[in-house]
């Protein structure tokens, strides 16, 4: 498998570009406009050249990844808590009615990731018990009611909960990403991993969209609160594989430039967003 053409066809090459009805748009795809022209610049040098000052997001060089067996438990814990919260949310009645089967096919394929990873490490004796979360984000010094546990009604809750919803889909995206390199030398597992990544994209992009928002990714995150800050920093990089694209490519916008690239998350990054959520 080639990474970098899988990689470029995932994040380029399936846009979605108008806002479709909620039950609709997983399938209503276009193809993005003349800035998604990029996807033919040399986003493989970003990913095979050494991590250089210029590129401060490209993706870690072999010598700095975890091993196989400590991505893959890396992985099941965002997995875990995505599907907790899916879970809860599912429960807790804050979400409408036109909106339940979205979140119960989401639920869904998190449970299937769930049980393969598990199924997986547990093979190898190196499987672990999901841990407590806590989505008020107390333990981050949040304060937070996604499910409406306190009475601060539906809507409130419930535009909490596709907040989070957002944050956690765009960071497995980007923590996918950032670990994919670990995975290089074991065909198995590394299409097994972006086979997640892709839904975890197509996640990512469906409720940032039931937010009213683009279905991919503009700077840091512009248009997002900033309980979501850690999700998407770094997402403003315009310097690939060492070239600085906002001039070699200076007729495209830098907002355009960040759309058409996702930048990675080490998992130190990706830990500390998780972290906001797990009880103590």
């Amino acid at each position: 498998m080639n990474i970098i053409k899988f990689l470029d066809d995932i994040s380029n090459k399936e846009l979605l570009e108008t806002k479709g009805s909620r039950r609709d748009s997983f399938s209503q795809m276009k193809k993005a406009g003349k800035n998604m022209a990029l996807a033919s610049i040399p986003f493989a040098l970003a990913a095979t050249s050494k991590k250089t000052a210029a590129a401060t997001m490209a993706m870690s060089s072999a010598e700095d990844q975890a091993s196989p067996i400590e991505v893959l438990q890396f992985a099941l814990k965002l997995e875990y808590l995505e599907r907790r919260f899916y879970a809860e949310g599912l429960d807790s009645g804050v979400i409408p009615a036109e909106d339940r089967d979205v979140f119960g096919l989401i639920y869904d394929h998190e449970r299937a990731h769930v049980n393969f990873l598990y199924n997986f490490l547990d093979s190898k004796g190196e499987a672990f018990i999901e841990p407590e979360f806590d989505f008020t984000g107390a333990p981050g010094g949040l304060s937070l009611d996604p499910f409406n546990k306190t009475g601060i009604g539906k809507e409130i809750a419930y535009a909490q909960f596709l907040i989070l919803a957002q944050g956690f889909e765009d960071t497995g995206v980007r923590a996918y990403k950032g670990q994919a390199g670990a995975l290089i030398d074991d065909n198995v597992l590394l299409e097994y991993a972006l086979q997640i990544h892709s839904i975890e994209a197509r996640h990512a992009s469906q409720i940032r969209r039931m937010r009213g928002q683009k279905g991919w990714i503009t700077g840091e995150g512009e248009g997002s609160p900033s309980v979501l800050d850690l999700v998407y920093a770094g997402e403003g990089n315009v310097v690939q594989g060492g070239l600085d694209l906002a001039v070699v490519l200076s007729q495209y916008s830098v907002a355009s430039l960040t759309e058409a690239f996702d930048e990675p998350l080490e998992m130190t990054e990706v830990n500390a967003i998780a972290n906001i959520f797990v009880a103590p």
